[in-house]
């Protein structure tokens, strides 16, 4: 597929101003990185943009404390559609079980861009997890985690999804994530059906 590079680098622009924006609160710069009725779903949260906000807006008036971290993205484009997958990682703190916690979890976003009047922007981002882990930020202390409540969920994001269910979320037990299945086989089609203009929205 022939790739126009002045469009695979504006997305990766905007992959990364997603970040900047949205770990920074900065929401009126953040709407302008969407398509009318782009969707968000992660572990904690399915909906609208304007949902997504309001879930987090809302989370850090109680004490949410998520940041993000970037790594590579791969861009495909085909006319005015694109798919892109972003590794990144996932770095939220909050007291769990007594415990003031940091959760670091290594996933991806695959993300469904749509170009309209010149202008890239997303219409569907979705989190992929690959791998988790939980540590006390004070070494001194030791953490017990429920054994039944952390096994509940896949191997790749528990921990992530332990802290947001003792944090009061309702979190997704399927997840695309790296093991596979299928969710994940779904996620990959729903980008290939994007791209070849087959898409067709729930």
């Amino acid at each position: 597929m022939e790739q126009n590079l002045t469009d695979v680098l504006v997305i990766k622009d905007l992959i990364e101003r997603w970040v900047v924006y949205r770990d920074a609160l900065m929401w009126d710069k953040f709407r302008t990185l969407w398509r009318p009725g782009g969707t968000m779903t992660a572990t904690w949260t399915t909906g609208t943009y304007e949902d997504f906000i309001k879930i987090t807006e809302t989370g850090v008036k109680n004490g949410l404390n998520i940041q993000h971290i970037l790594g590579g993205s791969a861009v495909e484009v085909n006319g005015g559609r694109a798919v892109s997958m972003t590794k990144f990682i996932i770095l939220q703190r909050a007291v769990v079980d007594g415990v003031l916690c940091d959760v670091t979890c290594y996933a991806r976003h695959y993300d469904l861009w749509e170009k309209a009047d010149g202008k890239w922007g997303l219409k569907h981002r979705t989190t992929i997890a690959d791998k988790d882990r939980i540590d006390p930020v004070d070494k001194n202390q030791t953490l017990a985690l429920d054994k039944e409540l952390l096994e509940r969920f896949p191997m790749e994001y528990r921990h992530l999804a332990y802290l947001q269910t003792r944090a009061g979320y309702t979190v997704d037990r399927d997840c695309p994530r790296m093991s596979g299945g299928p969710a994940l086989e779904a996620l990959y089609k729903s980008g290939d059906e994007w791209l070849n203009n087959n898409f067709i929205e729930e």
